[in-house]
């Protein structure tokens, strides 16, 4: 990018939204909108101009462009004619407005109650295991084992942790709940119509902007991004209260092309889609069911339409996964014709030289492997050939708009004989779509994740300024067309205004029908996050979820309660004192926003940033995203029909503007990242990002629809699925050592959310114990002892009503959340796999970070193929094996207590004086261990049986080092050994 000037204009033009079906080329030659690099590109000073918002809906900005003037807004005085017309648009209009108020008292969700027989005997069962639990462990230290107290201690110390860590998670479950929503109140209330199966084309329902991140097209596959996207902008919203944002993070030229790709489909595509009431609507999902896809079609042309528009995918698939191959050709090519120019510039100057004796700077003989886009240009991202200023860290912002804002009136498509696909008296309009790639430079931290986030953040409130921002990963597509109605149901009920998100559960496909690893994650999607449904919401996952705007702007929610200012203590925090109410600021206003010539205008630069579109486009979305104004909190809310009026062009200053707003130097001196946004400093930035939210007393929802509202991918790999839990895992062991401990949190959050979010950052810890008492019983069987001295009635008593309460929670809770008992028992089998491997590596990683400053890494989760040519075995992932440390310590374990239980049976069979309580216990003991470990155990024999050589190699390894362990200890100098010490 040298040699540029920084006053350069950025070029900007669109893909049309006319042409052919599946378009061509031709319709994205000239795309990029770029600034110079930094620090060229850092702009003057700003004065920051804000105005009040007038609820009167004429004059309510509907974009973040609008600004005042010094121009009258006058015009000419009207004829009678147009003020007879104008009296009775008012009169219908007033009447419309009636009808909006007699709806409103409307509720748009409800809650369906949970049997309360299961909830008395869940809550019963509870209280029993936890007196049962006490008078265990009351028992268990009063009662030592004196034949090996060393073994005893061991017991007591894990035992008294577990039940802890048991406390910490099963609390917070005392109040599950189930939420429902009514999408056709919503309909009635914020689309009235006059005819029942037309759309209305003045919708009050507010925008949504939906973020798409990606970050490796390698281990990404863009044919999975492009059918995620193609998901999104067939969803059942208005088309123009939706924009969709693609953020690669790779500033790749394959995913870019990809997505101009799709939105050429998308033509086709979407309409197809509204015509036919297509679901799902991701085409590889939809053309890949297995049920009958005629079924319950109504229009006679269903199957010409499918089979074209099939066809049309086909090809679409093979134009995709070709554009890897096409654009190294392509730069081949063009990189060719360099090199001969740099070569005939090389000759030329070497004559002038000998000829004329003048003195010239040497020109490159090599020019430079650049990465050509199709209208003869460098790619401002990535190159395949990574050089200065074209690197995954180093390149400029890139903004494209691939599909231009709609307007707000209806585009009807054409039909008739003639026509391939007929789309008569359907909307053919598309939501616009836009590809960001932000700015990385050397020397800058880009927050991995959560940095990219809060880019979009920044660009969309200039460009469409949503009140509301859905994100998905690029693997998790809309399963469910009406699934943005759900959520936006709970933030348009009343009192939605104090909801900063909502969270709906992931769901997934490709995994295996007994789902070895616990890929699907049901006890936390349906029982954990079910649960705090009913205290303060759920957490925040890291996907599908839908947030408030001016939440994540870290504002506080309106009218929150605090409490008296008083010396704080245990009591205070279990025991509340009387609070009293008091207006908060914007979500509820912050008090630099209320007069700005009254404030220090230095507030909101440090908040925001610089530029004064993004500030002047909070009170907007503020405005937006209140629920309508009712009788009884017309304070809070808008006046119906506010958001029915146009928005504001997208220009080219304000893609300008956007591109400023997602350079590498914007957040500097900021809050960004630190108060708002998505929070930065750890590996888990969602979770950390909704505790915020909760801790200044926002409350979320959970939103679980039928069918699913998004879908996605996991893996199914054993080594990916390690990988994925140690970096989960990590993020909690971070969040514990960093002021987001839960214990630091304010008084806002609720005493049972508190326990939730601090059971999140102990939970890794928990590993130490597990991996203790996994090797207690070999421990046991080596050494003829158990963990208690004899087995009395008592320790029987209590063993069985603590196994009996978990067997009976259990129960329960599979009746009162849906998932299977065998979903249940993975979850518990994955717990100890986990535990002995990916959750103690990451304590390890935590306390290094903490004691050392070690920054820890993590590698990004391959996401399956769409498409690929294994349909022959869906689940090839599963019997792949990849070794990894990660595997060491559960293959000990394994190992070692099979070793144990065949050492104790035959001493204890051929011993003069058996001991075959002791020889019970532990195989017990062991076999319990071993249960749990069976999966682990099942995806190291890879498919069919054939064990990898790697683990022969750590097998006998181990078995060596145990035997000459075993030696060692019997031919100690001690009294009856080591294991006999008292």
């Amino acid at each position: 990018m040298s040699g540029e000037s920084p006053l350069r204009h950025p070029r900007i033009s669109h893909v049309s939204n006319s042409g052919s079906d599946f378009g061509s080329k031709e319709d994205y030659t000239s795309y990029i909108v770029q600034v110079p690099p930094t620090p060229d590109n850092n702009p003057a000073s700003l004065s920051i101009v804000l105005r009040d918002i007038d609820p009167n809906p004429a004059t309510v900005p509907t974009a973040p462009g609008d600004t005042d003037s010094g121009s009258s807004c006058k015009d000419d005085e009207p004829d009678q004619t147009d003020l007879r017309n104008s009296e009775e648009e008012e009169e219908e209009d007033e009447e419309e407005e009636d009808t909006l108020l007699y709806k409103i008292s409307h509720p748009l969700t409800r809650i369906v109650k949970i049997s309360p027989l299961i909830i008395a005997l869940y809550r019963t069962l509870i209280v029993v295991r936890v007196v049962s639990l006490g008078l265990f462990l009351t028992w268990r230290i009063r009662n030592p084992n004196n034949k090996a107290i060393w073994l005893w201690l061991l017991s007591v110390i894990c035992e008294i942790w577990f039940a802890f860590s048991w406390l910490l998670d099963q609390i917070p479950k005392l109040f599950p709940v189930n939420h429902g929503t009514d999408i056709e109140a919503l309909k009635e209330t914020f689309e009235p119509s006059s005819e029942p199966d037309k759309p209305t084309e003045k919708s009050d329902l507010p925008g949504i902007d939906v973020f798409v991140s990606t970050a490796d097209a390698e281990k990404e596959p863009p044919l999975v991004t492009a059918n995620t996207i193609l998901s999104i902008l067939s969803v059942d919203y208005p088309v123009q209260k939706l924009s969709c944002y693609l953020s690669d993070d790779g500033g790749s030229l394959l995913t870019f092309e990809a997505m101009a790709e799709a939105a050429s489909f998308a033509k086709t595509w979407v309409p197809f889609c509204r015509k036919h009431n297509i679901e799902p609507r991701n085409p590889e999902s939809y053309f890949g069911l297995k049920r009958d896809p005629y079924k319950g079609m109504v229009r006679h042309d269903f199957v010409r339409d499918r089979r074209y528009v099939k066809r049309g995918y086909e090809e679409f698939k093979v134009r995709v996964n070709a554009l890897s191959h096409s654009i190294r050709r392509r730069s081949d090519a063009f990189n060719s014709k360099e090199e001969i120019k740099a070569l005939e510039k090389w000759k030329h100057w070497k004559i002038r030289v000998e000829e004329d004796q003048f003195k010239e700077p040497r020109p490159a003989l090599v020019a430079p492997k650049a990465t050509w886009m199709s209208d003869g240009t460098h790619w401002p991202g990535t190159w395949a050939v990574p050089c200065p200023h074209h690197s995954r860290g180093d390149h400029a912002s890139v903004i494209q708009v691939l599909l231009d804002p709609p307007g707000d009136k209806t585009v009807m498509g054409r039909g008739g004989e003639g026509r391939t696909l007929d789309f008569e008296g359907i909307d053919i309009r598309l939501p616009m779509l836009v590809y960001v790639s932000r700015e990385k430079r050397p020397g800058y931290d880009h927050n991995k994740k959560a940095g990219a986030m809060n880019a979009l953040v920044r660009a969309s409130a200039i460009m469409s300024n949503g009140p509301f921002i859905l994100n998905l990963d690029c693997d998790h597509y809309v399963y469910n067309s009406k699934a943005f109605r759900n959520g936006i149901c709970f933030m348009m009920d009343h009192d939605g205004d104090r909801v900063c998100y909502v969270q709906f559960p992931q769901r997934f496909e490709g995994i295996d029908p007994s789902d070895r690893y616990a890929n699907k994650n049901t006890v936390f999607f349906d029982i954990n996050l079910r649960a705090l449904d009913g205290i303060q919401g759920p957490m925040y996952v890291g996907t599908g979820c839908l947030f408030r705007r001016t939440a994540l702007y870290g504002f506080d929610p309106p009218d929150v309660f605090v409490a008296y200012e008083e010396p704080s203590g245990c009591y205070d925090c279990c025991f509340p004192r009387i609070k009293k109410r008091r207006p908060a600021t914007v979500a509820s206003e912050p008090e630099h926003y209320i007069d700005v010539e009254d404030e220090d205008q230095s507030l909101i630069p440090k908040q925001f940033g610089s530029s004064s579109m993004l500030v002047s486009s909070v009170k907007v979305a503020e405005f937006q995203g209140r629920p309508l104004a009712s009788v009884h909190s017309s304070r809070r809310g808008r006046p119906p029909g506010s958001l029915t009026g146009s928005r504001e062009p997208l220009d080219v200053a304000m893609v300008n503007e956007a591109v400023n707003v997602i350079s590498c130097w914007y957040e500097d001196k900021t809050e960004w990242g630190i108060n708002v946004g998505w929070i930065y400093g750890s590996v888990t930035e969602d979770v950390v990002t909704g505790f915020r939210m909760h801790e200044k007393g926002w409350r979320s929802f959970y939103c679980v629809t039928e069918p699913d509202a998004f879908r996605g991918t996991a893996p199914i790999n054993l080594t990916d699925r390690l990988h994925q839990v140690l970096r989960w895992a990590t993020g909690s062991v971070e969040i514990f050592f960093s002021r987001n401990n839960a214990i630091f949190a304010g008084r806002k959050l609720k005493f049972f959310q508190r326990i939730s979010y601090l059971n999140v950052g102990i939970y890794p810890f928990t590993s130490i114990f597990i991996l203790t008492y996994c090797f207690l019983p070999p421990l046991s069987l080596f050494s003829g002892h158990f963990v208690v001295e004899t087995f009395t009635g008592s320790f029987l008593v209590y063993l069985l009503i603590i196994t009996l309460s978990l067997c009976g929670l259990a129960v329960l809770e599979v009746k009162w959340s849906g998932i299977s008992l065998e979903e249940w028992w993975r979850n518990e089998q994955f717990w100890l796999i986990g535990g002995t491997s990916a959750h103690l590596v990451a304590v390890l990683q935590g306390i290094l970070k903490v004691i050392a400053g070690i920054e820890i890494s993590f590698t990004l989760t391959s996401k399956s193929s769409t498409g690929g040519d294994e349909e022959e075995d869906d689940f090839a992932d599963l019997y792949l094996f990849k070794w990894t440390a990660l595997m060491i310590l559960p293959l000990t374990i394994i190992i070692l207590n099979i070793v144990a239980i065949l050492f104790a049976v035959c001493r204890t069979v051929f011993s003069e004086r058996p001991q075959w309580s002791n020889l019970l216990g532990g195989t017990f003991f062991a076999a319990w261990v071993l249960l749990h470990m069976y999966p682990f155990a099942k995806g190291l024999m890879g498919r069919g049986g054939r064990t990898p050589t790697i683990v022969y190699v750590w097998s006998g390894l181990i078995a060596i080092c145990l035997s000459l362990l075993y030696i060692t200890i019997k031919n100690s100098d001690i009294d009856g050994g080591w294991f006999l010490v008292t």
